[in-house]
């Protein structure tokens, strides 16, 4: 057979340069030029290789020269490109003579290389990749054939070689012969990923044909673990000898073109084309995942391994498994974990044993070392019936029954003796995780046991605690592993199964779509049409399709109802197509639909809809939702464990369903006190109308397209009214915002709303109001009265359709021109009750600020008139010209009362307020009464309506007298064991501080927040403090508190965790040390000369009882501390402590040092009968409070739990 000769090959991926290009200067002729081959010259290259032109591109060679890292002499260990990623050293390397089929008598000259695995054959010794592999296993004989040659024999291929001389070939009989015997001897290890375990591939990742960029025909290919190999055809690939393999370890996929992908390595760059988009997407996928197993490391899986039954796969048998579920503590292969992550994170979280490095602590190791395997299935294997069992060469479908029968529904599990009695499964859990018996707590907890059960001990209130005081870590591990994890539950359909197990309708639909392929990330650019492919969907059985064409029987691909989280239906022309959605599943992916008609979409969506949404939560598909889906969340009374919940976006509603039936009334997301991200974007946090929800990020894909959307929901959508921020009494909270703040400091102000402010200022303050109202707080000092006032004209002026509509403007214009007073107020009122309710409100709120101001002309020179002169033009938004827009502001500024039908009761609370102002500026101006008095109001005990007391603050009042004066109020006589102190709330930091009884009011008040306020109660835990202080040795209290600081200032966000620190405090100063010091000693001293980390004068310091609870504290007995030095420097931190006796200490020890032992007056019923009467003039009036109105006074803390300050009052 002859030897076809001289046949050329272009690199792969590299484009030909055009022939002007290639040749030789001032010549035209092409330059000389060798290119080298991926087939072997055994093979017809012309039926393979679209032959080049005679002057082809020069660059194709140039990538096999350039890819050499130096040669490679005889028997030496790797070197040259072999060196970047090969797993086994050559055993025998050199120059043989090779003999081609097509003639016995050619010759052509190749370097060899022999390892452990190949035989493998290249043009150069510089070359990176062969012309052909040969599979040490599948070499049956290696013979002498005389004249200094040698014949390797397969089972389908006889290969000849001559050596340069006897010995030479000798040499290479030997080692082929040794190196073959012992391939025989021992089980096949990596020749197993490509061959047949009853009748399937076994640990191929993916495989089939495709296009490689300069072959006429396709090459088959195959993804296996770490590498890519190339074969001519499907039979080559069986008897598995190959053109070549590429180690991934030194690869990187490119996607180029809709079918086209690129394999890049440091020698040379191959182009594949697939069949289709969704096959090209599979191809990369598989690539990418090889290079991830390439770069990943053993050091895990060979700890894990070292015990037996962890070198088996837990539920197939299969050798070596890489991959494990942490929460069951089994380790299983790559097969059984595609069908695990397929059960869902609730029942088996999913990890590598090589790739996810972070999540494997030595603790998590440990307990994989100690249970493993072996515990594992004892428990869950007790009573597998071997015709279900599964082995190594099961099919997918036969692994997700036999999984789903295991793990999910518990049905081969051995029984705990308690099964079915709660409260002794509990009572049993908390007695064995404070031993060592890893597999009772395991049988426990998944025949029933809550991992956050009552333990009935206050120091230790769950098991984790209990644990933990135990010393048993990996209990802890476990625990922790299984915080969220589901029971098994065998009955389908029960009351207390999941939405997977509920018998869902059956829905039909089908149609052609337009498709992108899939993703995993947000959709981050607009998709252009050319991007989306035509596709025959098919809806039924819960089993979403794709096809090709209407015409093939077999799907694209396939999206399993159970598997979805969230349908999104996006915005009209997001993408190239008029109407499109995204359906994002449990795998982490998002695959992009559409089509060009609307409502043929919203058919889909529905009928998707229906599919995954569990029949108890089916009301929610009566919205017109942008966005459904389950997520986690915590709310109401039970914050320990998370739960799923059913939600749908529709416009600015987040409407949402909990548990089997429980309806929950909407959020209002534009009506939020409050929206936060906690942690590291794993926690959102909405509080509406005194409760709060806690929606946790389970899957980060969805959850970030959750945030996103609620986000943009909750602010301002447009420059209308109804598209506003709101407060709850449908006010716009920019409106609202601005009137509060002029109300507080503009009253007086000369000229108010008549002078302009800078109008860079008012454009900066009104674009951060219009962009998000609820983070902006006005502040005396920081913004001026003109400003804000310019601010809120300008808002007026430029609202879209106005404040009277533009319906309705000219009937309000129009009623100037009745002449009978009474006629026009009534045509007032007509039009007021048919504006919008939110126009109607902030009418009202408007004309009811105007109607103070006017009350103070005298100061600020705004009378009716002139206010209706400025604010006519700007709310009819008139150029100024027609003085009828004048007259109707004059108008229901003048008859404010009768138009808005304010009652008696809202009149007289008003008028008591702009009284009580005007006294405060008379007695100011007169002298006559101390400067600086102020009208407050302060609760009794609680904050509710009827404990309201309005009291005027002197400069000179203290705690002890505000607190004396309102209890005399109330006519509440103080006994001798009765603490009554005054609080100060902090109910944004769901904190407290009790003020010191001789600490004056007025700066207090000057400080206060919106969301603080001042109540007078018991102060319970008075006594208790008061007998350890008296009990004490010495002034220092010293030792053990978890720390957490938070860094607003820096705008670096809330630091993670609470750390241990030591903290030592003394009469001047609080000091931080990171390292533990020796408890042994009762008092430590004063000076040292271990340096604290951090030191802090106590003067500088405010101590508050209480942590918000967002913040995961991990016990309830803390303090919130605020630091400011004399620069005005502030920081804010947080501390807690293991008990209530060290809450009571440490706050003890705090008070006495700050106030000079002095804690509580020894003679207070002195005080209170020397104490002046209160001047009764003015009675209880109630007065605007001092910042803010009360609707921006309601607290941003949930209402769902009890109050966090309620563990304090019994210290």
């Amino acid at each position: 057979m002859a030897d076809k000769v001289g046949g050329a090959f272009p690199a792969a991926g590299r484009r030909l340069a055009p022939p002007q290009e290639d040749a030789e200067p001032g010549t035209g002729r092409p330059r000389s030029l060798r290119i080298n081959s991926l087939f072997s010259e055994d093979e017809l290259i012309e039926d393979y290789y679209d032959a080049p032109p005679a002057n082809s591109g020069s660059d194709a060679g140039a990538v096999a020269t350039s890819a050499s890292c130096g040669a490679g002499a005889p028997g030496d260990a790797v070197q040259g490109p072999d060196a970047a990623g090969q797993l086994s050293p050559i055993i025998k390397a050199g120059w043989l003579d090779k003999n081609p089929p097509q003639g016995s008598y050619i010759y052509q000259k190749r370097w060899v290389k022999l390892d452990a695995d190949y035989l493998r054959y290249f043009d150069s010794e510089k070359d990176a990749y062969s012309k052909r592999f040969i599979p040490v296993s599948s070499i049956s004989r290696i013979a002498s054939v005389g004249d200094q040659k040698f014949e390797v024999i397969t089972n389908n291929r006889n290969f000849v070689f001559r050596a340069e001389s006897d010995a030479d070939r000798n040499e290479w009989i030997r080692m082929l012969q040794q190196i073959t015997e012992e391939r025989k001897s021992k089980a096949l290890e990596r020749m197993s990923m490509l061959q047949t375990i009853n009748g399937t591939m076994d640990l191929v990742d993916k495989s089939g044909f495709l296009e490689l960029r300069g072959f006429k025909n396709k090459l088959f290919v195959a993804v296996a673990g770490d590498k890519v190999f190339l074969y001519k055809n499907s039979e080559d690939y069986r008897l598995g000898i190959g053109i070549t393999y590429i180690e991934m370890n030194v690869g990187n996929v490119k996607e180029v073109d809709r079918r086209g992908f690129d394999l890049t390595t440091p020698y040379r760059i191959f182009s594949f084309s697939a069949d289709s988009d969704q096959e090209k997407e599979e191809w990369v996928a598989a690539m990418q995942q090889s290079i991830a197993a390439a770069l990943s490391t053993s050091e895990v899986a060979e700890k894990i391994w070292a015990v037996e039954p962890n070198r088996f796969c837990a539920d197939c048998g299969s050798p070596k498994p890489d991959w494990a579920s942490i929460n069951l503590c089994v380790v299983i292969c790559k097969r059984c974990a595609g069908e695990h992550r397929g059960l869902g994170p609730s029942i088996s979280k999913v990890r590598s044993l090589k790739m996810d490095r972070k999540v494997w602590t030595e603790e998590l190791i440990e307990l994989f070392r100690r249970a493993g395997n072996a515990v594992a299935n004892r428990f869950w294997a007790a009573n597998v019936p071997p015709s279900e069992d599964i082995t190594p060469g099961s099919g997918s479908e036969e692994r997700r029954r036999f999984l789903v029968a295991k793990y999910r529904e518990g049905k081969y599990r051995r029984y705990h003796p308690l099964f079915g009695n709660q409260e002794e499964l509990d009572r049993a859990l908390c007695a064995a995780v404070t031993t060592a018996d890893l597999a009772e707590t395991q049988a426990l907890l998944f025949c029933g046991a809550a991992v956050s059960c009552a333990t009935g001990d206050p120091a230790c209130p769950t098991p984790l605690a209990l644990a933990e005081r135990s010393g048993q870590r990996l209990q802890m591990e476990f625990l922790l592993h299984n915080r969220t994890s589901e029971t098994p539950r065998l009955e389908v359909g029960s009351g207390g199964e999941k939405h997977y197990s509920a018998l869902l309708p059956s829905v039909a639909h089908h149609g052609f779509l337009y498709k992108t392929p899939s993703m995993a990330k947000p959709v981050g650019e607009r998709k252009g049409l050319e991007e989306f492919s035509r596709r025959w969907c098919t809806l039924h059985d819960g089993v979403f399709s794709y096809y090709e064409s209407d015409r093939n029987a077999v799907p694209n691909g396939e999206i399993k109802a159970e598997e979805i989280v969230c349908l999104v239906h996006n915005p009209p022309r997001a993408h190239g197509i008029e109407s499109t959605f995204e359906v994002y599943v449990e795998s982490e992916r998002l695959y992009l639909f559409g089509l060009d008609s609307p409502e043929a979409v919203r058919e889909w969506l529905k009928s998707l809809a229906k599919c995954f949404v569990p029949p108890h939560a089916e009301e929610l598909l009566s919205h017109d939702f942008e966005r459904i889906g389950r997520l986690h969340y915590k709310g109401g009374l039970n914050l320990e464990r998370a739960q799923e919940g059913w939600f749908a976006l529709a416009g600015s509603t987040l409407h949402v369903c909990f548990g089997e039936g429980d309806r929950e009334e909407p959020l209002q997301l534009r009506k939020l006190q409050e929206l936060s991200i906690q942690g590291d974007n794993e926690v959102l946090v909405l509080v509406e109308r005194r409760r709060t929800l806690y929606i946790q990020g389970e899957r980060k894909l969805d959850f970030l397209g959750w945030v996103q959307a609620i986000q943009k929901a909750a602010g301002s959508a447009g420059d209308t009214l109804s598209e506003q921020q709101l407060t709850e009494a449908d006010v716009p909270l920019l409106v609202d915002r601005c009137i509060d703040y002029i109300t507080q400091c503009g009253l007086t102000s000369e000229g108010i709303y008549r002078k302009s402010g800078q109008n860079s200022k008012t454009t900066g303050l009104l674009e951060m109001l219009r962009k998000d109202a609820r983070s902006v707080r006005l502040k005396e000092g920081e913004h001026q009265v003109d400003d804000v006032s310019n601010t809120l004209k300008r808002f007026f002026r430029d609202l879209g359709d106005g404040l009277f509509t533009k319906r309705w403007s000219q009937d309000w214009l129009r009623a100037t021109a009745l002449e009978e007073e009474e006629a026009r107020i009534s045509e007032y009122r007509r039009l007021l009750s048919i504006l919008p309710a939110v126009n109607r409100a902030t009418l009202k709120a408007l004309i009811n600020h105007l109607f103070r101001v006017q009350r103070f002309s005298g100061d600020n020179q705004m009378n009716t008139h002139n206010l209706a002169i400025v604010f006519g033009p700007t709310l009819f938004q008139t150029d100024g010209k027609d003085y009828k827009a004048g007259r109707v502001v004059e108008d229901l500024i003048n008859h404010y009362v009768k138009i808005f039908n304010v009652n008696d009761q809202e009149m007289k609370k008003q008028q008591d307020e702009i009284t009580a102002i005007m006294k405060m500026r008379e007695a100011a101006s007169s002298g006559t009464q101390q400067a600086g008095d102020f009208i407050c109001t302060v609760y009794l005990e609680e904050k509710k309506t009827e404990a309201e007391q309005h009291v005027k603050i002197p400069a000179t009042m203290t705690a002890e007298e505000l607190t004396f004066e309102i209890l005399d109020r109330r006519k509440i006589v103080m006994k001798e064991k009765d603490y009554w102190s005054c609080f100060e709330v902090n109910e944004r930091e769901e904190a407290e501080r009790p003020l010191h009884y001789s600490e004056k009011v007025l700066p207090i008040l000057h400080s206060l927040g919106t969301e603080s306020y001042l109540v007078v109660k018991k102060q319970m835990s008075m006594e208790n403090m008061l007998l350890y202080l008296a009990s004490r040795v010495g002034d220092c209290k010293h030792g053990m508190m978890k720390f957490r600081e938070e860094r607003n200032l820096l705008g670096l966000g809330v630091s993670t965790g609470f750390h241990d620190r030591y903290f030592i405090l003394n009469h001047s100063c609080l000091r931080l040390y990171k390292e533990v010091r020796s408890l042994k000693q009762r008092t430590p001293p004063l000076e040292s000369s271990h340096k604290p980390e951090k030191e802090w004068p106590i003067r500088n310091l405010k101590v508050y009882l209480g942590i918000k609870k967002k913040l995961r504290p991990p016990t309830c007995w803390g303090f919130t501390v605020f630091y400011e030095n004399e620069k005005h420097e502030k920081q804010q931190w947080y501390l807690c402590c293991d008990t209530q006796a060290d809450l009571r200490e440490w706050f003890a020890t705090f008070l006495h040092a700050q106030n000079g032992g002095a804690v509580w007056p020894s003679e207070s019923c002195k005080v209170r009968a020397s104490r002046p009467q209160p001047d009764s003039r003015l009675g209880n009036v109630s007065l605007i409070p001092l910042r803010g109105n009360e609707s921006d006074m309601r607290s941003s803390v949930a209402a769902f739990a009890t109050d966090p300050l309620t563990l304090l009052r019994n210290v």
